[in-house]
């Protein structure tokens, strides 16, 4: 399984959404690969946010070792399922794919907790520390329901 997690400028919430789940597929001894990018080239090649390096590692996942990079095309091809953090994202990652666009693939990564609702995970880029906990948490869940759909381990809550 190849998941793809994207937001705007992939420093904040898709570095803790790939953080996340590459750390659940291996407490749970999935083969995946999980990856994240930005719609836009705003942070390439830089590490992720301060505040969400902090909140992960709070939560026991290190992912200052990760680095920005932009969504690309090919990424429509070489991933089996693509999360977007929301509907700009949704919008971006289609014009991006122009031809190699694939509506299957792609879905809002709350849509996991909240079929169908669309809802968007908040960019704490912004905001204070207290932003990326709840960003940590709302990903964290729906984290927890892909682990649970395309693995079929029941995750205890």
């Amino acid at each position: 399984m190849k998941i793809l997690m994207v937001c705007l400028g992939n420093i904040c919430r898709s570095p803790l959404a790939e953080g996340i789940l590459q750390h659940k597929a291996k407490q749970h001894g999935l083969n995946w690969l999980v990856d994240s990018a930005g719609t836009a080239n705003y942070h390439k090649d830089e590490p992720p946010h301060r505040l969400s390096q902090k909140v992960s590692k709070l939560n026991s996942i290190d992912i200052s070792h990760l680095r920005g990079r932009q969504f690309m095309k090919e990424d429509m091809i070489e991933f089996d399922k693509i999360y977007v953090m929301d509907e700009e994202n949704y919008a971006e990652v289609k014009r991006i794919s122009r031809n190699n666009w694939n509506e299957q693939k792609v879905d809002l990564l709350l849509n996991e907790l909240y079929p169908n609702e669309n809802r968007s995970v908040p960019d704490p880029w912004y905001g204070a520390e207290e932003g990326y906990h709840k960003v940590f948490d709302m990903i964290n869940k729906a984290c927890d329901e892909i682990i649970e759909k395309y693995a079929g381990i029941q995750i205890s809550q």
